[in-house]
């Protein structure tokens, strides 16, 4: 199979821990738009449910699907986040944000009973760190943040470069939330704990990359078939 082949079978193992009555969160990017086609699927036959998108883009995709809508406030707590992930380890700890929406993505995760991750087996890595990690912030006094994030970086013991992420027409990219993202690429991220200390502790960071302790499970396809880890 190929690597959209592989996202879909993945998104459709995740399928079966979804069931009538549930609020469920759903991820964005591109291994979470085949499990909100699918669950469009399953809504048209009959299935019940009430979702919070965590992106514009994913919201937009499941109006076009009929999925039932309503924000975190009005729910409270979900029962279930399903989501895909740019790296994750073998502890559950992830890499998330190569769409920009980590924020949104770890706001409705962090008020999940779960949170599935869904992805092709590439995305399973040994250390952290391969996929530059998104660090989102605010764009007043941007180049003050980025002295204090590289300081942070380094007290954990990692090293690399800081890019801020262009848009459209070599614009800064801008989230759902207005703010900017430095991508981290330090190859490899030994201590990803206390790197996530560490960037909550610096002014102007809303929010990074890094989730750590809020995976309950996850659905790797890969060639040789799929592979379930933790709770799914």
């Amino acid at each position: 199979m190929d690597a959209e082949q592989l996202k879909r079978a993945a998104a459709e193992r995740a399928l079966a821990a979804v069931s009538s009555g549930m609020k469920v969160g759903l991820g964005t990017g591109s291994t979470a738009r085949h499990f909100v086609a699918l669950l469009g699927d399953r809504v048209r036959a009959g299935l019940d449910v009430v979702c919070v998108p965590t992106s514009e883009a994913t919201r937009a995709q499941a109006e076009a699907e009929g999925i039932r809508l309503a924000t975190l406030d009005d729910l409270g707590a979900l029962d279930v986040t399903i989501d895909g992930a740019d790296e994750l380890d073998g502890e559950l700890r992830l890499i998330k944000g190569g769409g920009g929406a980590h924020l949104r993505e770890k706001i409705v995760a962090c008020a999940s009973q779960r949170m599935i991750v869904i992805a092709d087996g590439s995305k399973r890595v040994a250390t952290l760190g391969r996929f530059p990690l998104p660090i989102e912030v605010v764009p007043f006094g941007l180049e003050a943040t980025r002295r204090a994030v590289a300081r942070a970086i380094e007290a954990s013991g990692a090293t690399g470069e800081l890019v801020l992420r262009s848009g459209p027409e070599n614009a800064p990219f801008v989230t759902d939330g207005g703010h900017f993202i430095l991508d981290a690429h330090l190859g490899r991220i030994d201590a990803p704990d206390a790197l996530a200390a560490a960037l909550a502790c610096v002014p102007g960071v809303v929010e990074h990359g890094l989730f750590i302790g809020i995976a309950t499970g996850a659905v790797l396809a890969t060639a040789e078939g799929l592979v379930v880890l933790g709770d799914v």
